[in-house]
């Protein structure tokens, strides 16, 4: 039993009073005098006893009775927990993810549990709601009612450790009162640790689960082959579980309908849907499929722009026709020029320069080359079987800080790649061990970079620094079996890739995404990005001026699925697409430990608050206790003999 005013049980110490009066009273008998005294002292003594007997049972209810008024206004209770009378710091994680888009049994299960804090949650408890995307501090349920019916989904989905380390900053550093972090979520299985112990923190689960769980969703879409007609466009659609009917899929070009599918599930349980299109003038893309668990993913937004070819600088000291057929149109605008007849102001609007065989680079040539890495291009350098050392150290040293030295005439194999360089990272299924290996007759020792190809004795054939780069030996057919072999493809194309990073056809809206705009800004200029219907997802990203293009990185934002316009003041450049994360479409739950902490409502959740907050109140019973010792008392004076 505890007091909520316990210094008033100093009031107790009052008790020895009439302890005291009792024990001490000094009452004096008059003696009278009869004839038999004998049988006048027996009743006397008697009488004495029976009186003695009864001021003390007296006494006893009376100090009883006050006794039990001190403690009434004490206050007295119980409780069933020890943090009961603790102050309370309450904060709710709401998760707001677009797995909470699925249905319940009384509706979507993000809304359900909206309304289930609104109908609980009394309306002057103070508490703190943290969703995935953001915190709303000492609030009411009155103050945040209409947030909360209209709270929106995210792609984003916080894990337990994250949302823990977000609560504690919003804790108190009190140590007196009690911290619970109630958290609502499907609890999806993504590979996160869930209940995890924390000190000085209560946690407490409520898991919603949906009613149906086979999913279907638009996972991606790519270009599958290139024709003279047009391309090949695949997606992908997966399911969850087994379907016997098929999913009608839809492509459009903006409003358009373009063409129609039917996705029919292998034991994979997905599906891969072929349309073919004319993309010469570009298509402002979306496939739509109809399944109403989840509509977040029904949608998949992709641009095809009109085609911007990479334009190609070939500087020739030798022969390039093997160049002219790795860079053909539309991909590519193929400029081939002789050192002698080159033309020093068109370098700076090409995105590609290759410097082929050159013998001698000149300290102009050098200079340009140097202003062209720095704006953010790209440049290989393949040296003549005839030249020397220094006709390549300035430009080396200078722009990328490669050395060049000595000259070997030892026949060298190519015998390892750098598999996970970005122009080879995609381009080998396996790693291969033994291929027909190219092999170079003269060479120059090439030191420092980042190795690409490598010869059998360590050294660098192909290396970069700083987006130069360079070869270690002609790759002249006299020289070296290089073109022939199946490297020189990839190798050049991708180089040629690497200089402009053009946007993929979708990319995903909340990460890190870098990609190339061909344009020339003038000074001060800016790209801006705009959605096509929604003005207030409008923003202007980090954006970096490289010459003939503008390198633009998005990050947090975006984060609204959706076709977005670059635009340059007034006129639109292209387009760019963005689309939602598909992890949330995986609808695989884990199975939480169902402790005392665990709880299928929110309602069973704050009962079970209520309970262990409940302190049941002892000063009316106390109360009737005075009033039922007042009334022994009085029966004892009246009718005790």
């Amino acid at each position: 039993m505890q007091f909520r005013h316990p210094e008033l049980l100093y009031a107790l110490f009052l008790l020895l009073i009439p302890i005291l009066v009792h024990l001490f009273q000094l009452r004096k008998f008059k003696t009278e005098s009869f004839t038999n005294v004998a049988f006048l002292k027996k009743i006397k003594t008697q009488t004495r006893k029976s009186n003695s007997i009864k001021k003390w049972l007296v006494l006893l209810t009376r100090m009883a009775a006050l006794a039990a008024i001190v403690i009434a206004f004490a206050q007295p209770f119980i409780t069933e927990t020890s943090e009961a009378t603790l102050p309370k710091e309450t904060i709710i994680y709401l998760d707001n993810s677009f797995s909470m888009q699925a249905k319940g049994p009384s509706g979507q299960l993000l809304r359900t549990a909206a309304q289930d804090l609104i109908t609980t949650i009394k309306e002057d408890q103070k508490f703190t709601l943290l969703t995935n995307n953001a915190t709303y501090r000492n609030i009411t349920i009155k103050d945040i009612r209409n947030d909360l019916l209209q709270l929106p989904f995210t792609s984003t989905q916080l894990s337990e450790e994250a949302i823990t380390l977000r609560a504690q900053k919003e804790f108190t550093n009190d140590a007196s009162t009690s911290k619970r972090l109630v958290f609502i979520s499907d609890f999806q299985d993504n590979a996160s640790t869930y209940q995890q112990d924390v000190a000085s923190i209560t946690k407490s689960y409520i898991q919603v689960a949906p009613v149906i769980k086979n999913n279907v969703s638009i996972d991606s879409i790519y270009v599958s082959s290139r024709k003279p007609s047009g391309i090949e466009l695949s997606v992908i659609i997966s399911t969850l579980e087994k379907r016997e009917t098929n999913t009608a899929v839809s492509l459009y070009d903006g409003n358009k309908l373009l063409a129609k599918g039917t996705a029919s599930f292998n034991e994979n349980l997905d599906a891969t849907v072929v349309f073919d299109v004319d993309a010469t003038a570009g298509i402002e893309g979306r496939v739509e499929i109809d399944d109403p668990l989840l509509p977040y993913d029904n949608t998949l937004f992709f641009t095809i722009n009109k085609d911007r070819p990479i334009r190609v600088l070939v500087i020739n000291g030798g022969n390039s026709s093997y160049l002219q057929r790795i860079f053909t149109a539309p991909e590519f605008e193929y400029i081939a020029t002789n050192i002698r007849d080159l033309d020093y102001s068109i370098i700076p609007d090409v995105n590609y320069i290759v410097i082929n065989e050159v013998e001698d680079i000149s300290p102009s040539l050098s200079g340009a080359i140097n202003a062209f890495a720095k704006a953010g291009g790209i440049c290989t350098i393949i040296p003549s079987s005839t030249t020397s050392p220094s006709s390549y150290s300035t430009v080396l040293q200078n722009v990328s800080s490669l050395q060049i030295s000595n000259t070997s005439k030892e026949k060298k194999l190519v015998t390892t790649i750098n598999y996970d360089h970005p122009i080879y990272r995609d381009v080998f299924d396996t790693r291969i061990e033994n291929f027909q290996y190219p092999s170079v007759s003269e060479s120059f020792v090439i030191s420092g970079g980042d190795p690409i190809l490598k010869y059998q004795d360590g050294s660098n054939f192909l290396t970069t620094q700083n987006g130069i780069y360079t070869f270690s030996g002609s790759i002249a057919q006299k020289n070296s079996n290089f073109k022939s072999s199946p490297l020189i493809v990839p190798t050049f194309y991708n180089m040629a890739r690497q200089s402009l990073q053009l946007p993929e056809l979708y990319m995903t809206a909340g990460v890190t995404n870098v990609y190339d705009i061909p344009i020339v800004l003038q000074e001060d200029g800016i790209l801006t990005l705009e959605q096509n219907t929604s003005a207030s997802n409008n923003l202007i990203p980090l954006q970096q001026s490289k010459g003939s293009k503008v390198q633009i990185t998005t990050t947090q934002t975006p984060a609204a699925a959706g076709i977005y316009n670059v635009v340059s003041g007034s006129t639109m450049v292209q387009q760019v697409s963005y689309n939602y994360n598909r992890s949330e479409s995986n609808l695989r739950y884990v199975q939480l430990d169902k402790n005392d902490n665990y709880h299928t409502s929110v309602t069973s959740l704050f009962d079970a608050f209520e309970t262990r907050d409940n302190i049941q109140s002892l000063w009316k019973w106390f109360i009737i206790f005075a009033l039922l010792f007042l009334v022994l008392e009085i029966l004892i004076l009246k009718f005790y003999k």
